[in-house]
């Protein structure tokens, strides 16, 4: 199959062309970068010499992408609906990286990134794979989840579907390595400034916020409202999430060992490390993986649960690629099975 990337030259665009140039039923079409349009991938990108050397077109050229039987979009927020609703009217599907696809609720996208939604009622459906596969496959269009989310839902679906915790009372602390902050460079996120330090922002504020009450409110039945924080630590990649619930009356360890069992056990990128387990980020570097423990507190009558991803991988590029694969209907690992990078 033809596919062609839309923002090929920033980290999620890189990393999702690295994916697909070694997924063995993928041909890349068109790569696009409005900053670098006529030069090489190679001159962005140094590492991909040998591999892959293509010329960056400009997205602005709707027609090239006609032999395209997908479209990734790996551009910032507000910039994938115009392009969206172009690409959908020639019948091509499109897995969006960024977060204008990601709300049923299109206010709710206003309310948060301040920005109008030019693509009302797309039918897209969110690209959390393991939670709404089904919803996938018949998709045309699909909004990947955030990297923050992804680790933070998938800690906390199993609970709230079984109706085992109150998710008014969820707290999501989360670590994300600096790649997250995208490769535009700017002070705070220089080495001087990031080296040997650790730092929270958008306390309470933070977009990802209302992505995590969706799913949470969607698996429970009951409206979820959260306190996320989320934080920025000096390492290259990685997400690390560790999230707070107080139990609901009478459950017991058993039924939150068996909530993440029923939903897991048959996951291929979901790594269960049971209770008491600690996963590192790590262990997922470079990888689709998300890895998940938790650990009962009967002195609060709280469960932690904790999680770990790559951002770049099972975060972004790595879940789009997931994700295309279940709309295609190719098995679910195809270009996925690269084991975690270490040490």
């Amino acid at each position: 199959m033809k596919v062609s990337i839309i923002g090929a030259t920033g980290y999620a665009g890189a990393e999702l062309l690295g994916l697909l140039v070694n997924h063995p039923e993928v041909e890349i079409g068109h790569i696009t970068s409005e900053s670098s349009t006529g030069s090489s991938i190679v001159d962005s990108y140094p590492h991909l010499r040998g591999c892959f050397d293509k010329k960056l077109s400009s997205m602005t050229d709707i027609e090239q992408f006609a032999d395209s039987q997908a479209v990734f979009i790996a551009l910032p927020h507000g910039h994938a609906m115009d392009m969206g609703k172009q690409l959908a009217a020639q019948g091509i599907k499109i897995i969006d990286l960024g977060a204008d696809y990601r709300f049923r609720d299109e206010d709710v996208y206003e309310q948060w990134y301040k920005l109008p939604h030019t693509h009302r009622n797309s039918g897209a459906v969110y690209g959390l794979t393991e939670l709404y596969r089904e919803q996938i496959k018949e998709a045309t269009i699909v909004g990947n989840a955030g990297c923050f989310t992804t680790a933070s839902i998938l800690a906390l679906a199993p609970l709230a579907k079984a109706h085992l915790i109150d998710v008014k009372t969820v707290v999501v602390d989360a670590k994300s390595g600096m790649s997250g902050a995208g490769r535009s460079a700017s002070l705070n996120n220089n080495f001087a400034e990031m080296f040997d330090n650790l730092k929270a922002y958008n306390i309470g504020g933070h977009r990802h916020t209302p992505e995590i009450e969706q799913a949470l409110t969607e698996f429970s039945g009951q409206e979820a409202i959260i306190s996320f924080t989320p934080h920025i630590v000096p390492m290259s990649r990685g997400i690390f999430s560790t999230c707070y619930a107080t139990l609901a009356t009478g459950v017991s360890p058993k039924d939150v060992d068996l909530a993440f069992q029923e939903l897991y056990s048959q996951e291929y990128f979901i790594r269960l490390l049971g209770r008491g387990g600690y996963p590192a980020v790590k262990n997922t570097r470079g990888s689709n993986f998300c890895d998940i423990g938790w650990h009962i507190d009967p002195r609060t009558n709280r469960v932690v649960v904790v999680s770990a991803i790559d951002n770049l991988m099972k975060g972004a590029a790595g879940q789009a690629v997931q994700n295309f694969n279940v709309m295609f209907g190719l098995a679910e690992n195809t270009g996925l099975t690269k084991i975690a990078l270490y040490p």
